[in-house]
């Protein structure tokens, strides 16, 4: 079997149980792929020979990349930063053990910004990744490194972390699938936190079958984890059904006003036509605490990262700047092994969090955030699902929003929310535009609700191929 680009992660592992082709040929033939493709920088390192994987799933044998902030035992984990550049996991993250006891073969750790700080996979310390449709542009961030590994069919799948939109807009850049599945729904065990009350591991796949059974594998309840949730996991496979006759599907009037790209709100309108075509009836809802999401999620986020960050100090973990006191070595290390935006983060949580200023900034975003989980709470009272451009703008060039971290925050607006609001969403391909560049389309769904999302999406790829387009690359 020569060319495995065509074949989704799924039919990958069919050929392998068939003995059509060997789990060897399998890793081999990606493992060379990233190699001839490594001027798209999506790697941080991938290994000459798989961990050991032991078990059996729909997706044994399979390869996988992991986003470089999900632990891997005696393998190097760094969030892309100076700080902890030469750290080596000493355990691995739940939803590692999950793979390899499902069979899959870890095959490397993508590039990201820097501990999850950023929409473009630019502020990397090892530098940006490139968008395999346009190199001259971004593939969105913070999980960049896995979604155009994905994209570029370098890897048939990968698990990336979702702080505020860090797996669906990559994803929405580069044309692929990915997922956030619900607050405590997969263990953050392993996982090195930017936002413990946001955060949240999901897979990057082509296709919402090979999504569905990567669900299935790193979903479920984890003691290790505090704030994962006892809840029963559906086989979501089951959920691939081409039908959405008397789907309810919610579109939010203040996600298409001012500031979206008149491509990207036609091809939305488009998924709602071919949904409602299909049997979906479409109806408008309102959001309306929307516009203040992006400075409730920055202030909290910022907060959240403020005190995970305070544990990278030069002590117990990688770098480590040499001086003559221990305040010295604390500024001095921090000072060289923090990035801009880190650093910026760092501050803005901080100043959030300190006396005077706590009431003020963190404890009213607190606030809001309740307002907003109340908007979609009523929200899912008219609608089973909510439909959603992922982001207002397609890919944009290298170093154009580099300069201006506003504008950078806001290309996460229609993503943010999801996040506050602890519950799943997930970013498919559904379309193109003009200047080739992909358009993502949002569904947001109930606490708990994985199931409607897989299969009002699986609906939409059974009647489009805008998920079965491939970059062209060596």
């Amino acid at each position: 079997m020569d060319n495995l680009t065509n074949l989704t992660g799924t039919q990958i592992a069919e050929n392998i149980k068939n003995n059509k082709l060997s789990e060897k040929e399998a890793y081999s033939f990606f493992g060379q792929r990233i190699k001839k493709n490594a001027n798209l920088n999506a790697f941080v390192e991938s290994y000459d020979e798989p961990l050991v994987a032991e078990g059996n799933s729909p997706l044994k044998g399979v390869p996988i990349a992991i986003k470089d902030n999900i632990c891997i035992k005696g393998k190097r984990i760094t969030c892309a930063s100076k700080i902890l550049a030469s750290h080596t996991s000493v355990y691995d993250a739940t939803v590692i053990t999950k793979l390899k006891n499902a069979g899959l073969k870890i095959i490397g750790t993508t590039n990201m910004d820097e501990f999850a700080f950023g929409s473009s996979t630019e502020n990397s310390c090892y530098g940006a990744t490139l968008n395999p449709w346009d190199t001259e542009r971004v593939p969105g961030g913070s999980s960049g490194g896995s979604a155009a590994a994905v994209a570029a069919r370098l890897i048939p799948f990968a698990l990336g972390s979702d702080t505020g939109g860090s797996i669906r807009q990559p994803a929405c850049f580069c044309g692929v699938v990915g997922f956030k599945p619900t607050y405590g729904r997969v263990s953050r065990y392993g996982l090195i936190a930017f936002g413990s009350s946001l955060d949240q591991i999901g897979p990057i796949t082509t296709n919402f079958t090979d999504c569905a059974h990567l669900l299935n594998i790193i979903c479920g309840f984890d003691k290790n984890d505090s704030t994962s949730a006892p809840v029963e996991v559906n086989d979501f496979s089951k959920f691939l059904i081409d039908d959405v006759k008397g789907l309810k599907v919610g579109m939010p009037r203040q996600y298409f006003g001012k500031g979206i790209d008149e491509e990207i709100k036609n091809a939305i309108f488009e998924v709602s036509r071919i949904l409602k075509e299909r049997g979906a009836t479409i109806v408008e809802i309102d959001l309306p605490h929307t516009e203040y999401a992006v400075a409730t999620y920055y202030i909290i986020g910022s907060s959240e990262a403020s005190s995970n960050l305070q544990r990278f100090d030069g002590i117990k973990y990688g770098l480590r700047e040499s001086a003559s006191n221990l305040l010295d070595i604390y500024k001095k290390t921090r000072g060289a092994g923090f990035g801009d935006e880190s650093k910026r983060r760092i501050f803005l949580g901080t100043y959030s969090l300190s006396s005077g200023y706590y009431d003020a900034y963190y404890v009213r975003a607190l606030k809001v955030r309740s307002l907003i989980k109340k908007d979609f709470d009523e929200a899912f009272k008219k609608a089973d699902v909510i439909l959603t451009p992922t982001s207002p703008t397609p890919a944009f060039k290298m170093g154009e929003k580099a300069t201006d971290p506003l504008s950078m925050y806001l290309s996460d607006i229609y993503t943010i929310s999801a996040n506050l609001a602890g519950i799943p969403a997930v970013s498919f391909p559904c379309g193109f535009t003009k200047s080739n560049l992909p358009i993502g389309a949002q569904l947001i769904g109930k606490d708990f609700d994985e199931e409607t999302l897989i299969r009002a999406g699986y609906s939409y790829q059974c009647v489009t191929d805008w998920h079965k387009r491939i970059p062209d690359l060596k």
